[in-house]
C-alpha cells in the first residue's frame, strides 16, 4: 500500500497561523486559570503581585541580551540580515523594561537589593535556560516565537489590568506600580503588527519551527509564573 505524502505547509501564512494559535492558547490557559486571571482582573492581594512582578523582573532582565546575542549569530552565521536587524530592533525596544519593574517594586516598598535575594520560581529558571540554549546553540531567531506571544499577551490583557489594579485591587500605592503593565500596553500593538509583517517574509521550515517551538514552551511556563492562589 502507497503511503500518502506528508502535508507540507504550503501557504506563507500557515505556520503563522501556529504562531498565532499559541499566543491565542496562552491568553485562553491564563483566562481559565483563577489564582492567574486575578491580576488582569484587578482581583490581586499585594504580596501576590509582587510575586508576579519579581518573576517577571527575573525574566525581562534577559531579553535585550537574547536578542542582540541572537541578532549577532544570525548576521555571524549570515542567515537573513533582515531577520539580524529585526532582532536588534526588538534589543533596542526591551531596552529599560526591567527598570519599570524595579520602579514598580519601589513603589510597593522593595528594594533592588531585596529583589535580589528574592526567590525564582522554577518555571521562571527553565523559562530562561531555553531562551539561553536557543539564543546560544539552537536556531538563534527562536527568540522571535517567545516575544510574539508574550508581546501578544500584553496587547490582550495589559491595558485593561491597569485600570482594573487601580480601581479595584486595593493596593497601597498601585497606581504608580503599574509602569510595567502600561508601558507594554501601549507599546506592544504596534510591536505585534511590526513583528508579523517581518515574520511573514521568513521562508525557511526550520526557522518556522524553532519559533513555533518557543511559542509553544513559553506558552506551557508563563502561567507558572504566578503564584498558586
Amino acid at each position: 500500500m502507497c503511503k500518502q505524502p506528508r502535508h507540507e505547509q504550503t501557504a506563507k501564512t500557515d505556520w503563522l497561523d501556529s504562531l498565532r494559535h499559541e499566543a491565542r492558547m496562552l491568553v485562553h490557559e491564563l483566562d481559565a486559570t483563577p489564582g492567574v486571571r486575578r491580576p488582569f482582573e484587578g482581583r490581586i492581594r499585594q504580596d501576590d503581585y509582587v510575586y508576579y512582578l519579581i518573576q517577571s523582573y527575573q525574566y525581562v532582565r534577559w531579553s535585550e541580551g537574547f536578542f542582540t546575542e541572537s541578532g549577532e549569530r544570525v548576521h555571524r552565521e549570515g542567515r537573513n540580515p533582515a531577520l539580524a536587524e529585526l532582532l536588534f530592533q526588538k534589543a533596542h525596544e526591551e531596552r529599560g523594561h526591567e527598570q519599570w519593574l524595579l520602579k514598580d517594586l519601589k513603589a510597593l516598598g522593595w528594594t533592588e537589593e531585596r529583589v535580589e535575594r528574592a526567590p525564582i520560581c522554577t518555571a521562571v529558571r527553565a523559562y530562561v535556560e531555553w531562551n539561553r540554549f536557543t539564543t546560544q546553540s539552537g536556531v538563534p531567531t527562536a527568540f522571535l516565537g517567545t516575544a510574539y506571544v508574550l508581546e501578544y499577551l500584553s496587547v490582550n490583557r495589559a491595558p485593561g489590568s491597569v485600570d482594573r489594579l487601580i480601581a479595584e485591587s486595593g493596593i497601597p500605592n498601585i497606581d504608580k506600580a503599574v509602569l510595567f503593565l502600561k508601558g507594554h500596553g501601549a507599546a506592544d500593538g504596534d510591536h505585534v503588527a511590526d513583528l508579523e509583517a517581518e515574520l511573514r517574509k521568513l521562508t525557511s521550515p526550520a526557522e518556522q519551527n524553532a519559533l513555533i517551538l518557543s511559542a509553544r514552551t513559553t506558552r506551557t511556563l508563563f502561567p507558572k509564573f504566578f503564584r498558586e492562589p
